[in-house]
């Protein structure tokens, strides 16, 4: 997350899955994951002008959704405490 210092309060996300983590379906099906975990907590849980990246990991290909919801979850809530 990087509060981007602007009046502007939009919650932006970006996502990044580079080819060392398989190819182009397995990438895009990280990010199809990615999008449905953002459009379900960032607007409740995400910084008010701020970019949150999230960044591809070969581990999360096969984890489970709820697995890959708390890990967000808990990243933000760190993020807050912070």
């Amino acid at each position: 997350m990087r509060d981007r210092k602007d009046a502007e309060p939009a919650k932006r996300v970006g996502f990044t899955v580079t080819k060392k983590i398989g190819g182009a379906v397995v990438r895009n099906r990280m990010k199809r994951r990615f999008r449905a975990l953002a459009r379900e907590i960032v607007p409740a849980e995400g910084f008010s002008g701020a970019d949150h990246v999230m960044i591809g990991r070969s581990s999360g290909i096969e984890r489970d959704f709820a697995l890959l919801r708390s890990d967000l979850t808990g990243a933000l809530d760190r993020l807050r405490r912070a």
